[in-house]
């Protein structure tokens, strides 16, 4: 943001001002242009300003009604909403009461004494009766106003127009309107970035300004954005002249000017401001302004026309795609509020807001597209096609790629544009990474014979994604607090084997009078009950905790851990690696640098362990790259996991979703971009890429598979974590409908073991005439006395 208007007019003489303004633009948007769609409703047309230029302002309806009533208003809101709009834009004339004793009078029957009391209850009906997202061009306001519909509007907007006094005076286009004074309008945008609302300003070009005048212009906002940081977006509106107005014989802007005007504000803004220009108003030649060095095309309504400019309908949805993806982009439908604020709620959003944001939005602040979600009985959507006018691929999509594939470390910078992938190069993200999947591990798909056995759900810690654990003593709507028996673990683990199972997978809440001991003596148990029976066990979270227990350094018990019959770990209690995220999640709980030890700490002992993310809470892609090169660097140090596993946060009964803290778990998009992107970091020193069927069914499985992974986890037989939070995809997937899923694809199944060897022979015979299991006895909570010594035994 520090070029100057000298920069300006160099770049113009030498003609290359678009060019520059093109590679500003790519620097900071990359291949996405976006569109708001939503759904237009002028509350009123009375204005108390009379610019020379305007249609939209009218006179006052004699002896009718000049504001929308609440039916009226909700009618165009549930339009809007049934055709999927996100967004309703209230347009409406500057303080009409000011002017018309009739606006004055009806705003008392109403209910209110101004325009702006009423407009922030419409929008709070929009709001409540629809989930539309308010945004507010609601004129010259005070720090008072502004705040009252911060409180219901999800941003807010005043054009600038034009920082010259000279246009308001007599003959000039704003004689007579006291609102379209320069330092007015500066003023209310000053004071919103004050109030830390999202704001959208611009200029009006064509209305008899110079081009100097409209350089200052631009640069008056850019100062107020510099200091306050929340000018979303700079909108370049070119005017056009409307009959029955007192400029309707006036030259219009031609492409070039507009062109030029948009990339001078690109170059003055910098790459990571939003510059948008409406492409109604330059009817067919809109394509042209993508070559300017805009990154949006504003608001596009499938419902209401442009009320502000009647003669200029919107282009379809359709067109838009067809003419962006012409100039080499993708388009990307966003919500009113843009994603860098959406993602910074905190600061930017009130707090009756927030929580249907988070709930409607991605990890890139975008809006979810469809209602599915992890554990959700429902087909996975599509997400991905090659449009009939191809664009090349994101040049720093295609240079990520090509730098995984040599096997070389993606920096986070780079792991981040991979999931900033849509459209297209969606496909050519997840078909690289399949390319290399079947190059390292082949057409075969694995997946292991196994037991799930969570022996207790108590739990001190409270995640705040975890519907599983209990607190306490109390049944809920999850269930009852339970404690197994080590008889029932043994029993289960012995069910497991008679069912062909090569291992058993046990983890549980961290119970507070559990030990060391506790978790050397379930080892035990198993090995000594079923010898050849492999055990993968306990988290970092819950080695640390025995360790702790018993005094011991973390190395000492993994030892002792590792004699009792401990085959290998588990990767969970990773959740996100970045300790900001975990303070939110699960704080208290183990640290990143602690996971990392610990895991590092096992592969020593000769343990190999599993991998995990668990995503779609309250992280961003920022997020996912630290995870992921986190693991990736372990793994280059001690080679010892053996796969990577994503693992979709299920959120319907997850408590912080059910607080309003939490998103709806992961969009498929990106779900399926974590396995391909895991694929194509964690490669060469990760083989194995897992899916989930348990949180993602057949169907999302399938397309991971397709996407990168080349394993579908274990059979499980009992599933408690996920079906606590929601899940609907069962406790068992057996043998013989893992391989009809498996050679759906053309895929060749194979039975494992833990550690990716053949299963033998007779275990996959057992499996597959396994016997229908017999009910968990879930073991109520008894007393238990902590135990002291390495040496004694679970008292009960």
């Amino acid at each position: 943001m520090n070029a100057s208007p000298a920069t300006i007019d160099a770049l113009a003489a030498r003609g290359t001002l678009l060019e520059e303004a093109r590679r500003l633009r790519d620097a900071g948007h990359g291949a996405i242009v976006s569109y708001s769609r939503k759904v237009f409703i002028p509350l009123t047309r009375l204005c108390r300003d009379v610019c020379s230029y305007c249609t939209f302002a009218q006179a006052p309806r004699a002896g009718g009604r000049n504001y929308l009533g609440s039916d009226e208003v909700l009618a165009i809101a549930r339009a809007g909403a049934a055709a999927g709009c996100h967004e309703a834009l209230f347009t409406l004339g500057d303080k009409p009461e000011l002017r018309y004793r009739v606006a004055r009078e009806e705003l008392e029957r109403l209910g209110h004494p101004t325009t702006l009391s009423y407009l922030a209850q419409m929008c709070r009906l929009v709001f409540e009766q629809t989930g539309l997202f308010p945004h507010v061009n609601a004129g010259t306001m005070s720090a008072a106003e502004i705040g009252q519909l911060r409180e219901v509007s999800i941003s807010q907007g005043l054009m600038l127009e034009s920082a010259s006094d000279r246009l308001c005076q007599r003959g000039g286009p704003h004689f007579g309107s006291l609102d379209k004074a320069p330092s007015v309008r500066l003023e209310t945008i000053r004071l919103a970035g004050e109030m830390r609302v999202p704001f959208t300003s611009g200029i009006l070009i064509g209305i008899g300004e110079t081009w100097a005048e409209r350089i200052e212009a631009l640069v008056a906002l850019r100062d107020l954005h510099a200091r306050y940081g929340h000018l979303q977006e700079i909108i370049i509106q070119n005017f056009r002249a409307k009959t029955g107005t007192r400029m309707e014989g006036c030259s219009e802007p031609d492409l070039a000017d507009l062109q030029r005007t948009i990339a001078a504000a690109r170059v003055l803004f910098g790459p990571a401001m939003n510059i948008q220009a409406p492409p109604n108003l330059s009817f067919d030649e809109y394509g042209a302004l993508l070559e300017a060095g805009i990154n949006d095309w504003g608001g596009v309504s499938p419902v209401t026309p442009d009320h502000v400019n009647p003669e200029a309908p919107w282009p379809e949805l359709d067109r838009l795609a067809q003419v962006t993806a012409a100039g080499g982009k993708t388009l990307v439908e966003r919500l009113a509020i843009y994603p860098e604020y959406a993602l910074d709620a905190s600061t930017w959003v009130s707090a009756p807001l927030k929580t249907a944001l988070l709930h409607a939005t991605d990890a890139s602040g975008y809006p979810r597209m469809d209602p599915w979600h992890p554990g959700s009985a429902s087909i996975a959507p599509k997400i991905h096609s090659r449009p009939a006018l191809a664009r090349p691929i994101e040049p720093a999509i295609a240079r990520a790629i090509a730098q995984a594939v040599r096997g070389e470390r993606l920096d986070a910078a780079q792991i981040k544009a991979l999931f900033g992938a849509r459209g297209a190069d969606v496909d050519t993200v997840c078909e690289a990474a399949d390319r290399l999947r079947r190059q390292t591990v082949g057409d075969t798909v694995s997946y292991v014979v196994n037991r799930n056995i969570n022996y207790t759900n108590v739990c001190f810690h409270k995640c705040g994604f975890c519907a599983f654990s209990k607190a306490g003593t109390s049944a809920s709507s999850r269930g009852r607090p339970y404690d197994l028996v080590l008889e029932e673990v043994i029993r289960r683990a012995q069910e497991a084997w008679q069912r062909g199972a090569t291992e058993v997978c046990m983890q549980g809440g961290i119970h507070p009078d559990y030990t060391g001991q506790t978790y050397l003596e379930l080892c035990r148990a198993v090995k000594q009950a079923i010898p050849s029976m492999h055990v993968h066990a306990f988290s970092p979270l819950e080695v640390r905790h025995g360790a702790a227990t018993l005094n011991l350094e973390i190395p000492e018990f993994l030892a002792q851990l590792k004699q009792a019959g401990l085959g290998t770990l588990p990767g969970t209690a990773a959740e996100i690696l970045d300790d900001a995220v975990r303070k939110q999640i699960c704080p208290g709980k183990l640290t990143t640098h602690e996971w990392l030890e610990t895991m590092a700490a096992s592969h020593r002992t000769g343990f190999r362990t599993t991998s995990t993310i668990m995503f779609g809470h309250v992280e961003t892609v920022e997020s996912w790259a630290a995870h992921l090169l986190h693991v990736r660097d372990l793994q280059q140090a001690t080679g010892g996991f053996t796969e990577f596993v994503p693992l979709p946060f299920v959120h319907t009964e997850a408590p912080m979703y059910r607080r309003g803290l939490a998103r709806r778990g992961p969009t498929f998009r990106e779900v399926v971009l974590m396995h391909a992107i895991a694929r194509l970091v964690l490669h060469p020193l990760i083989p194995n890429i897992q899916t989930s069927w348990v949180k993602l069914g057949r169907d999302g499985a399938r397309k991971c598979l397709q996407a990168g992974a080349n394993d579908l986890g274990g059979t499980l037989m009992n599933e408690s974590i996920s079906r606590a939070a929601g899940a609907a995809h069962g406790q068992e997937l057996p043998p013989a409908e893992m391989e009809r899923l498996i050679r759906s694809l053309g895929r060749t199944p194979r039975q494992r073991t833990t550690l990716y060897a053949d299963a033998p022979a007779e275990r996959i015979a057992a499996a597959g005439n396994a016997a229908p299991l017999s009910a968990p006895i879930q073991s109520p909570l008894r007393p238990r006395r902590k135990i002291a010594s390495a040496a004694g035994s679970i008292a009960e």
